[in-house]
């Protein structure tokens, strides 16, 4: 048997028609850069996660990106975050002309470790960015009670975390902001590229609209210097059409995941993910820890089951980074997790005879 790490041809044909009348609709009213679809989308995102405003733009790093921009973070400010992520979380930052701080995860749920913020804050600090790992939000609670002790801002990386919620709310609906990638592997995710920033600030979202297009207020009215980061029609289109699949899609994740968590479990080297007890976790990723990652990862190669590695090397390690002086050892939680971590198929239409078959296959490589 043959199990695809990701299977998105499988998911378009379930929508197929629906899709097409969607792209169709586009065309004929030939709404292609922003428009329409993109606002009727917004609207759409912005009720699904429970904020006031959502503003579609290019791309998850974009949404990272002028998040920070429109809340003032610049050259001189610090902003602290994870190193366990995709390195589009400090390229924001960097972008902004700020330096990333990182602070370790926490070692069952991966998630920023609260515990570890007072220690990486000094007066450069401006905000924190808290990565919703894999499908699973980070504590939130005691990262807000910081950053409100601090007078810091709070920004969410939800790119991963497409309706996971955090005692009840929407991921990305709890800080100053939430930043979304609608990358077509995400558990939404569009036919190119996209992405979105969730905010209840009025004036926060107004700025975010000016800087995706050009600084304009209006047609050839700029207030300041902006960026070409419109989302387009046809995005907007799809995503409508797939959020409304998007909490079954979720739902199927999550029984995967279970099922998963059954056939793996006691299984000696082999870690299954937690599910923290403020979370609903969304499964964009089923991460394993095991020992031996990299013969278990080519041992199930061999029986055509295709894996992932989320992250192999932490940022603070990238040679793109080198210059803030980190050194090995000095976030271990993260650099053990990543050497240990190993990402199995996971996506709403795997089957339970795919998913037994990937657990057999672990158990023969173990024995």
């Amino acid at each position: 048997m043959k199990v695809p790490f990701l299977d998105l041809k499988a998911q378009y044909e379930s929508i197929r028609d629906e899709i097409r009348v969607a792209l169709q609709a586009v065309l004929d009213n030939t709404a292609f850069a922003g428009g329409p679809f993109v606002n009727r989308f917004e609207e759409q995102f912005a009720a699904f996660c429970g904020t006031e405003y959502a503003v579609g733009v290019s791309s998850g790093t974009t949404a990272l990106w002028l998040a920070l921009l429109a809340l003032g973070v610049g050259r001189g400010d610090e902003v602290i975050t994870v190193p366990n992520t995709f390195i589009a979380t400090a390229e924001a930052i960097t972008f902004c002309g700020a330096k990333p701080v990182f602070v370790d995860v926490d070692e069952q749920a991966y998630t920023m470790n609260p515990h570890v913020l007072d220690s990486a804050i000094t007066p450069q600090t401006k905000a924190i960015i808290p990565v919703h790992l894999y499908g699973q939000p980070a504590d939130m609670d005691p990262i807000l009670a910081v950053a409100k002790k601090r007078g810091l801002l709070v920004i969410e990386d939800a790119c991963q975390a497409h309706g996971a919620q955090y005692k009840g709310r929407r991921a990305g609906s709890i800080g100053d902001a939430g930043c979304f990638s609608f990358y077509p592997g995400k558990n939404l995710g569009a036919y190119g590229e996209a992405g979105a920033v969730v905010t209840n600030n009025p004036a926060l979202a107004a700025r975010i609209r000016m800087l995706r297009d050009h600084g304009q207020e209006k047609k050839h009215h700029h207030l300041e210097v902006g960026w070409n980061a419109r989302m387009d029609g046809f995005q907007g289109a799809v995503l409508s059409v797939k959020l409304e699949h998007l909490p079954m899609w979720n739902e199927a994740r999550r029984k995967n995941a279970n099922l998963y968590n059954d056939l793996l479990r006691d299984m000696d080297g082999v870690l299954t993910p937690a599910e923290a007890e403020y979370a609903k976790h969304v499964y964009h990723i089923y991460a394993i820890r095991a020992l031996n990652r990299d013969r278990l990862m080519q041992s199930l190669a061999q029986k055509r089951v295709h894996c992932g590695i989320h992250y192999p090397t932490p940022i603070h390690l990238q040679k793109a980074y080198e210059f803030l002086g980190y050194s090995k050892s000095s976030l271990p939680v993260a650099e053990r997790c990543a050497n240990e971590v190993l990402s199995l198929p996971m996506y709403p239409e795997l089957s339970s005879d795919q998913i037994a078959y990937v657990a057999a296959a672990i158990r023969d490589s173990f024995r």
